[in-house]
């Protein structure tokens, strides 16, 4: 079994957002995971290769239990899986080719025609040979996915996790890249998980379909995927987008308050400075108004008494 997950809790930091989850796959599976903004399916991603660790149920991945596995050993278990990301996460001041060379120096490469032929040998999987010497800003967004999914596949991993691989690509892109995903599966029985909030994927590629909702992991059948659909759009088919937008602008207004409670506070501690400082001037000056006086009083004190002898 490639990975099998037993009664397992995620947590992010404190708070629990997946409980009791139980799954497996085995080489050469395709897997989705679906779900509502901010079910668990990102959290669940980051549990696989050690981001966010495990602590409760049973854990294991290629072998390696994360239940018990150290940081030193994350390296290890990261070098042999694939990783893709929605924003691609591109080096943006190198080529394609000097993306791909980063990666399999970082990764123990040291024989350049090696290198070289790697290299060669994932553009053309991805469809992408001729592009090596771009840079990614000259890549359309389908073409930096492209790019992304050699970077992941450079290390021939048994295992690639996909986290909204097509959700900033158009229909037709996202139709390429799936169909991409899938095609490794059949020809190098890597086993891919991809979370995705395009559901007419699922019913032209096909795959194993798991849903995070209530805290909770299921799997569902292609026949249950019509009620899924209906849970995860609600009344707004856009909502990842409006959720995200409207989390950003909590987050903007949070932040901003902060920073008036932050300067609030700087303002009123110099204005209690300030006042403290006066505060020491006019003690200092009426001190001294206290000392002429006494010695004007007891100038005419002797003044008085030296009269009053005569």
């Amino acid at each position: 079994m490639l990975i099998e997950y037993k009664n397992v809790n995620v947590y992010q930091e404190t708070q629990e957002v997946l409980s009791d989850v139980s799954f497996s796959l085995q080489e050469g599976e395709f897997a989705y995971i679906i779900g509502k903004v901010g079910s668990g399916k990102s959290s669940l991603i980051k549990t696989l290769y050690g981001e966010l660790p495990i602590h409760e149920g049973e854990a294991e991945v290629m072998e390696y239990n994360l239940t018990t596995l150290k940081n030193r050993h994350l390296p290890e278990l990261r070098r042999k899986l694939g990783i893709i990301f929605q924003d691609f996460q591109l080096l943006t001041d190198r080529t394609v080719k000097g993306n791909l060379y980063f990666v399999l120096k970082a990764t123990g490469w040291k024989d350049k025609a090696a290198i070289e032929e790697r290299i060669q040998q994932v553009l053309t999987l991805v469809g992408m040979e001729h592009k090596g010497n771009n840079y990614p800003s000259e890549l359309s967004g389908g073409e930096q996915q492209r790019i992304a999914i050699a970077r992941a596949i450079l290390n021939r991993p048994k295992l690639i996790l996909a986290d909204e691989p097509t959700g900033n690509l158009d229909a037709e892109t996202s139709n390429k890249i799936t169909e991409l995903l899938q095609r490794l599966v059949k020809e190098f029985n890597s086993t891919v998980i991809m979370i995705t909030h395009n559901l007419g994927l699922l019913e032209q590629y096909p795959g194993r379909i798991f849903e995070c909702k209530d805290h909770k992991l299921v799997e569902i059948s292609s026949n249950s995927l019509e009620s899924a659909k209906k849970d995860i759009d609600g009344e707004d088919k856009n909502e990842p987008d409006s959720v995200s937008k409207e989390e950003e602008k909590e987050q903007v207004t949070s932040e901003a308050e902060e920073q008036t409670v932050d300067a609030t506070n700087e303002q009123a501690a110099s204005e209690t400075e300030e006042q403290a400082v006066t505060a020491s001037k006019t003690g200092d000056q009426q001190d001294n108004d206290v000392n002429k006086c006494e010695a004007q009083q007891n100038k005419h004190s002797k003044h008085h008494n030296k009269h009053h002898k005569h």
